[in-house]
């Protein structure tokens, strides 16, 4: 069968714990699968800014790990920090400097970051050493997997895979239609 006739669909439904930017009670929903070292998701990572700010109250959006650590070396650690970062109200302004400092992903970089921020540091560095957040990120490595996602940055409008490999206008085309549709 084709993939036209049964596309990709999301395995793991919107969850409480995910990272949420939006309205909670958006009718659409916008999920993207990233990587904080992948180029590509630095680039595309304006674009569902730009989208809440075209639709608000719309539109809900979820970023979800998955750092392809073959690829991307630090990745892995960087999805950590994130969720060290998130334990602290702060998983979005991580998320932004990590993406905006995506050469530097180093241990003594991450660091950096977390005391920029204003994290605990005593807190920071014990979840970190204790590695408390990666069943959390793994947890996201195999919804992606059972979504069938091989490549970063992957999006899903409202449970359905969104083909970007010609740019981004196509993912907002896609979130445009579902906002006209109403969700």
């Amino acid at each position: 069968m084709s993939p036209l006739s049964h596309p990709i669909s999301l395995a793991v439904p919107p969850e409480p714990t995910d990272h949420l930017q939006g309205s909670p009670h958006a009718r659409v929903t916008l999920v993207e699968y990233g990587d904080f070292e992948c180029p590509s998701c630095k680039v595309a990572a304006t674009t569902p800014k730009l989208l809440l700010e075209r639709f608000p109250n719309k539109v809900r959006f979820i970023f979800r790990h998955f750092p392809l650590q073959e690829a991307h070396p630090h990745a892995l650690m960087a999805a950590e920090v994130a969720e060290a970062a998130a334990a602290q109200e702060k998983f979005w302004p991580m998320h932004d400097v990590l993406f905006h400092n995506q050469a530097h992903l180093k241990d003594k970089d991450l660091h950096r970051y977390a005391v920029d921020l204003g994290l605990d540091l005593a807190r920071y560095t014990a979840e970190m050493d204790d590695h408390i957040y990666l069943q959390k990120v793994r947890e996201h490595i195999e919804g992606a997997r059972r979504s069938h996602i091989r490549a970063t940055p992957t999006f899903f409008v409202d449970g359905i895979v969104q083909d970007i490999s010609f740019g981004m206008k196509a993912l907002h085309d896609a979130v445009a239609t579902a906002v006209a549709r109403g969700g």
